[in-house]
C-alpha cells in the first residue's frame, strides 16, 4: 500500500512539474486548451494541464531579417542586384500576438517574400542611377507598404535598410571611370584654387609692403617738413628777436636809425662815405656790418 502511495506521490508531482512554464520578459505567450485558444500569458510563472494544454511562446522583442539577393530589372533595362534587411518587432498586446499566430502563416517568411515583391515594383520603376542615389526614398517607400501590410498579422516594422545594390560588371566598370575621372577633375580644380589662393596671397603681400614703403616715405616726409618749419620758426622767432633789438635800440634815435639806413643804401650801391670817428652811427655800422672808420686828417 505504501509503495502505491509513492507511486501515485511521484506521479503527481511529475504531472505538476509537467505542466509548469516560464514566459521570459522578451516572451508572451498564448495558452490552448483542446486546439481552442484560452488565455494570454504575461511574463512570469504559469502552470497548464498537461497534455491538454499548450502554450506558444512568441518573442516580442527587435528582430532583423534578411531580404536575400535578387536581381531587379530597372526602368532603364539594367539588372541591378538587391538585397535588404527588414528590422521588425511583434507587438506585446494580447490581439497583436495572437494575430501573428492566428493570421498569418510563419511571419517572417511572408516579411521576406512581401519585401521581395514591394522592391521590385519599386525599383522596376526608377532607372539605375536614381536607385544608386535614392536609397533613403525607397527604404521609406518599402518601409510604408511593408507596414500597412503587415499591421494586420501583428507585426510592427521598424525600418528597412537597402543592405546593397550592384550594377552588372560592365556598367561597374563603366562608373568607375566616370568617378575616377570626376575624382581627377575635383583634384585639378583644388590645385588650381591652391595657386590661385598663394598668387593671391603674394599679390597681397606686395602691395602690402608697397603700401608699406608709402607710409614710410609719407612719414620721412613729413618729419623733414615738420623739421624745416621748426627751422623757419625758429629763425623767424631769432629775426624777432633781433628786429625787437634794433627797434628798442633806435626808439629813441631817430637821426641815428636815418644815417644807418643811408649807410646801407649806399653800401648797396657800393658808394662810399666819411663819417667823423665820434659819431654814433660808426659803431653801430661797425658792430652790424663790419666797418671799418677811417682816422680824420689834420686841416680836412
Amino acid at each position: 500500500m505504501e509503495i502505491i502511495v509513492i507511486a501515485i506521490v511521484i506521479l503527481l508531482a511529475i504531472f505538476f512539474l509537467s505542466g509548469i512554464r516560464i514566459v521570459r520578459p522578451t516572451q508572451r505567450g498564448l495558452i490552448e486548451r483542446l486546439g481552442k485558444y484560452r488565455a494570454f500569458s504575461d511574463q512570469g510563472f504559469h502552470w497548464i494541464i498537461p497534455y491538454i494544454d499548450r502554450m506558444i511562446r512568441v518573442n516580442i522583442t527587435e528582430q532583423m531579417i534578411d531580404a536575400e539577393e535578387q536581381e531587379i530589372i530597372t526602368k532603364d533595362r539594367l539588372n541591378a542586384k538587391v538585397d535588404a534587411q527588414i528590422y521588425y518587432k511583434v507587438h506585446p498586446t494580447e490581439d497583436r500576438v495572437k494575430a501573428s499566430q492566428y493570421n498569418v502563416n510563419d511571419y517572417e517568411y511572408q516579411i521576406v517574400n512581401l519585401c521581395k515583391t514591394t522592391l521590385r515594383n519599386i525599383i522596376g520603376n526608377m532607372v539605375y542611377q536614381e536607385v544608386n542615389s535614392e536609397r533613403e526614398l525607397i527604404n521609406d517607400k518599402l518601409t510604408r507598404v511593408l507596414e500597412k501590410e503587415a499591421k494586420p498579422w501583428g507585426i510592427e516594422i521598424v525600418r528597412t535598410e537597402m543592405k546593397d545594390i550592384r550594377p552588372p560588371g560592365d556598367i561597374q566598370n563603366s562608373m568607375n571611370s566616370v568617378i575616377d575621372a570626376e575624382n581627377k577633375k575635383k583634384a585639378a580644380i583644388d590645385l588650381a584654387q591652391a595657386m590661385e589662393t598663394e598668387a593671391d596671397g603674394k599679390r597681397r603681400a606686395v602691395i602690402k609692403e608697397a603700401e608699406g614703403n608709402k607710409q614710410s616715405q609719407i612719414l620721412r616726409a613729413q618729419g623733414e617738413a615738420t623739421a624745416i618749419e621748426t627751422v623757419a620758426k625758429a629763425d623767424a622767432e631769432q629775426i624777432k628777436v633781433v628786429n625787437q633789438s634794433v627797434s628798442k635800440y633806435f626808439e629813441n634815435r631817430p637821426q641815428l636809425y636815418k644815417k644807418l639806413e643811408t649807410a646801407e643804401s649806399s653800401l648797396k650801391r657800393n658808394s662810399k662815405y666819411i663819417v667823423p670817428t665820434h659819431q654814433g652811427v660808426v659803431n653801430v655800422i661797425s658792430e652790424a656790418a663790419g666797418i671799418t672808420p677811417l682816422p680824420m686828417k689834420k686841416g680836412n
